[in-house]
């Protein structure tokens, strides 16, 4: 999987030596600028706009970001929880299938509460639990399109036997008679073409029930700000679908809050030679970067050459696949090294973890205007030994 970022930005000018490593700097203001853009999208079309909390949950920007999107869209109750403690306006929770203690608060606190399929919202509404008040929030089903326009197979929503979402092909009217919207998430890292076919493949079963709906979400995974996507086209697009079915219409992008914001620093510890050159680096694959090894992908690097001597650099876990890349490095390789990751700010923050005791990286927010910067969270120790008692 090829990356679709990469800018370095004002990154190009920070010194790597300002923060300890490893650590996760975000800078403000390519947030702000991607909310910017994202905030005239809504103003063109109509649209409303949540951030996708899986993607990028860094609340200590929620004051930020409600100044721009209208809330929150959330993947269970620990992150709908976190929209209704830290953020403001509209949340909207989605699973593919609920425990009943977790609904009970989900229901309570979500402003949309989204089921995987009919069976679910038929079992859920019927079995009297007088806990579950489902009037006050609106239920939506999320629909399978049955079109894989993925570039990786296995993260596409719709692969064969998905389990994400109820097939298009199965949809009856009935399906829709106790719901006020629906959902769909089709598309990862991709442009307003991947929207146009998913939803022309969708239109002609939906339409005829536009009176019945209130809302449409589009779900996620529009890279609106990117400079090659086509938001002209996107926005004719929301404003005339929102016209012809009278629905208030929703997208709910993580990556586009996040795209080209943030970078991850650092340090190569050791190095050697095994029939190419390697490098032992405080940053690990499989802690810091999971999706190199799920997607995988290979990371942009901050001055990277487009000559010169390659590097294999992994991280310091026993891991065997914990391999970063191959890279031509901006100088020549030593201990002490600093090196720098591109665009970490969304998925890899919230997807850490410390197999091996691997120390997590802290989290740094630098204003690349004013130049402050100021460290928004360490990790001590006990982070590791805490998590499993």
């Amino acid at each position: 999987m090829e990356t679709k970022a990469g800018d370095p930005g004002a990154f190009a000018h920070f010194d790597l030596a300002r923060v300890p490593s490893p650590a996760f700097v975000v800078d403000e203001m390519a947030v702000r600028r991607n909310l910017e853009i994202l905030a005239d999208v809504k103003k063109q079309s109509g649209a409303k706009i949540l951030l996708a909390l899986k993607a990028f949950s860094m609340w200590s920007l929620a004051p930020l970001i409600d100044q721009y999107l209208d809330g929150c869209c959330a993947s269970g109750l620990w992150e709908t929880k976190l929209a209704d403690e830290q953020f403001n306006g509209l949340i909207s929770t989605y699973s593919p299938a609920y425990k009943s203690a977790d609904l009970i608060e989900i229901v309570e606190l979500s402003d949309h509460v989204i089921f995987n399929n009919p069976a679910q919202i038929d079992s859920w509404k019927n079995q009297n639990d007088q806990r579950i008040d489902f009037t006050s929030c609106d239920i939506g089903l999320r629909l399978n399109p049955e079109i894989a326009l993925g570039e990786t197979p296995k993260y596409d929503p719709s692969q064969p036997h998905s389990r994400l979402g109820f097939p298009l092909s199965q949809v009856e009217s009935s399906h829709l008679d106790d719901i006020s919207g629906i959902h769909f998430h089709n598309l990862c890292e991709q442009n307003f073409d991947a929207l146009e076919q998913t939803w022309e493949k969708i239109e002609p079963v939906i339409a005829p029930y536009y009176d019945q709906l209130d809302w449409i979400n589009l779900g996620g995974g529009h890279h609106i700000v990117r400079d090659d996507y086509d938001r002209d086209a996107l926005v004719r697009f929301l404003r005339e679908l929102k016209a012809k079915s009278n629905c208030e219409i929703y997208l709910e992008p993580g990556e586009a809050v996040a795209l080209d914001s943030g970078i991850l620093v650092g340090e190569i510890l050791d190095l050697f030679n095994n029939g190419m050159s390697i490098g032992i680096t405080d940053i690990s694959a499989t802690c810091h970067m999971p999706d190199v090894i799920e997607a995988p992908y290979r990371p942009a690097m901050l001055g990277e050459r487009s000559e010169g001597n390659v590097i294999r650099l992994g991280g310091p876990s026993c891991l065997a696949g914990d391999i970063i890349g191959d890279y031509r490095l901006s100088d020549q390789a030593h201990i002490g090294q600093r090196i720098a990751f591109l665009d970490q700010a969304h998925y890899s923050m919230v997807k850490t973890n410390t197999f091996n005791g691997v120390p997590l990286p802290s989290i740094w927010l630098w204003n690349s205007d004013s130049d402050e910067l100021r460290c928004i969270k360490q990790f001590g120790w006990t982070s590791f030994r805490d998590r499993l008692g």
